[in-house]
């Protein structure tokens, strides 16, 4: 379990010029003894990742990966979850995200921009461990599935429900960790799985009980921690290289577009109709209630399908 929040901003690793410190405000930034921990800092709304949260994971990790005393980053969320996916909550002066409000080829450009920040975690030098509590979804899995290696609670709950109403991840790893049968049973259904089902999928490397997860993602860094950054560097990038050459960084393009044409379709619009008519949690159980699956409902308040500016 990551620690709990801090108020105010939090000062974080210098910036390029070396300087003054960068400051952010909807994530912690800390590091000692070769590992730098990025702690997703919005648990009011289970971390529910904002467009300035995106910006500030981007900025902090290529921090990380400057400084010479790091060797190897962990993600994690603040509070009760990892993260409950994208903020689709509204903002200041508007009344809804409607898929409609920009034509497909706009919608694109701001999905691709979004995956552009989300990538410095597959493109940074350094390896990057991805620890899963509580809720992991939608968008967090986007997150998530980018780091190189994951851990997770085994009561932890991993999915995309928002493939019922909203539209495709925008961010395809699915395939590549979990294999065709795998990745289609959970985005043609929008199911939750267990921290402990993911491991059996291949989503994630292990599952520990989850009083235990700290300190294994902790073992795992120290690790890495006694090897020399370069050589981190040079495996972790011909994995990566590998994933590559099987089309695993045009696939998350593919997969932008894909959501940008899937959101098209009429039950997308019906989704954010009744969420501005009604509200996000009302247009969410009307999404999952026919699904009667727990975690999946009402809980997950304020995520959304896309990574559009919130």
């Amino acid at each position: 379990m990551a620690r709990e929040p801090q108020p105010g901003r939090q000062p974080v690793a210098p910036t390029p010029d070396q300087e003054r410190p960068m400051e952010y405000s909807t994530i912690l930034y800390e590091t000692d003894g070769g590992k730098a921990r990025i702690t997703l800092n919005r648990p009011d709304k289970l971390n529910a990742i904002s467009w300035q949260m995106q910006q500030e994971l981007r900025d902090s990790l290529w921090a990380a990966d400057r400084d010479p005393q790091v060797h190897v980053v962990i993600l994690r969320g603040a509070g009760r979850a990892f993260s409950s996916g994208y903020d689709i909550t509204p903002p200041p002066g508007e009344l809804t995200h409607a898929a409609s409000a920009h034509s497909m080829e706009r919608d694109i450009w701001y999905l691709e921009q979004a995956q552009q920040m989300r990538m410095a975690l597959w493109d940074m030098h350094k390896p990057v461990i991805g620890q899963v509590h509580g809720y992991c979804l939608a968008g967090g899995t986007d997150l998530v599935f980018l780091c190189d290696i994951v851990l997770a609670a085994e009561d932890a709950r991993i999915g995309f429900p928002p493939v019922r109403a909203m539209g495709s991840p925008v961010g395809h790893m699915w395939t590549y960790l979990g294999g065709p049968q795998w990745a289609k049973r959970m985005l043609l259904t929008g199911d939750v799985i267990s921290g402990k089902e993911a491991e059996r999928a291949g989503f994630v490397l292990k599952a520990v009980p989850p009083e235990e997860l700290e300190a294994e993602v902790e073992t795992l860094a120290d690790k890495m921690a006694l090897i020399d950054v370069d050589l981190l560097a040079a495996n972790k990038r011909i994995v990566n290289m590998a994933m590559e050459l099987m089309g695993a960084r045009t696939m998350q393009r593919m997969a932008a577009e894909r959501d940008a044409i899937g959101r098209q379709s009429p039950v997308v619009h019906e989704f954010y109709r009744r969420a501005k008519e009604q509200g996000l949690k009302a247009a969410v159980e009307w999404r999952d209630g026919k699904f009667k699956e727990e975690g999946s409902g009402s809980r997950e308040e304020g995520a959304g399908a896309d990574g559009r500016p919130r």
